[in-house]
């Protein structure tokens, strides 16, 4: 098991926990390298429904380490490029991942750290949590991370925060739309189990392209070949096994195998 990560297992849960809570849960590259593996890893067992990404300490993530980014400072364009190329891919991997991932964020939220909460699927948040786009700050800018944060704080607010890195509390956060659910310290795992237990309640299968079909529709035109695309989606799942016996369960009054 790694030190800066911590992978735990319950029942159809995972917990993916960022360990480094001496410096602030900050990215360096092996933690961005255990993050890629551990999420492209999980999003493969068929026996996982749902993963819970955590953090150790007082911050949920401070964005880049400090002695990372002391290193950073002497890379050539090429090595810059392949570091961030490093960064972009472990974003990539948790927002495509197959399972659905709950943020559980029980402190603040810096920079990269905002990046990584974006591509999770639901974001819990305790109410005294703060965020902030910080790069501006240090004369850089939230390039890799911008995608997911434009699709999760929207395009007005991050205009906004980007240009100005001022930090913004939960309750903005939950306002515009990256936080989906506020709670305090004492009920913060209260409602992260809710989330899972619901999410645990529906057909594996079903869960999973619901979240593709979701990915893949924002901001796509809503053309004849979509149209015919979302067609052929839902004969694909009304024809599947776990379909047919979710709709038969439910005419019959009795509970699908995936809620024995």
């Amino acid at each position: 098991m790694s030190s800066s990560l911590k992978i735990e297992r319950d029942g159809d849960v995972a917990r993916v926990t960022l360990n480094r809570p001496d410096v602030r849960n900050a990215f360096n590259e092996a933690l961005i390298a255990e993050l890629t593996v551990a999420f492209a890893d999980l999003g493969q067992d068929a026996s996982l429904r749902a993963i819970v990404l955590a953090a150790e300490g007082k911050a949920f993530c401070a964005g880049a380490d400090l002695n990372w980014m002391k290193a950073m400072a002497g890379y050539s364009w090429d090595e810059n490029h392949a570091d961030a190329a490093k960064l972009a891919e472990m974003l990539w991997t948790i927002y495509r991942c197959p399972l659905p991932v709950i943020a559980r964020v029980q402190g603040d939220v810096y920079a990269g750290g905002v990046g990584l909460v974006s591509c999770a699927d639901i974001v819990v948040a305790v109410d005294t949590a703060g965020f902030c786009l910080s790069e501006a700050k240090l004369g850089l800018l939230p390039a890799t991370i911008g995608p997911y944060v434009v699709r999760a704080l929207g395009e007005q607010a991050s205009r906004r925060y980007f240009v100005t890195a001022e930090r913004f509390s939960a309750t903005e956060a939950h306002r515009l739309g990256l936080v989906q659910e506020l709670a305090t310290a004492e009920t913060l795992d209260e409602k992260v189990a809710a989330l899972t237990s619901a999410l645990c309640a529906n057909g594996p299968a079903a869960v999973k392209a619901c979240k593709k079909l979701v990915q893949d529709l924002a901001h796509a035109p809503i053309t004849p070949a979509l149209r015919d695309d979302t067609a052929r989606r839902i004969a694909d799942i009304r024809a599947s096994a776990e379909g047919r016996e979710g709709v038969q369960s439910f005419l019959n009054k009795s509970k699908p195998s995936w809620l024995a």
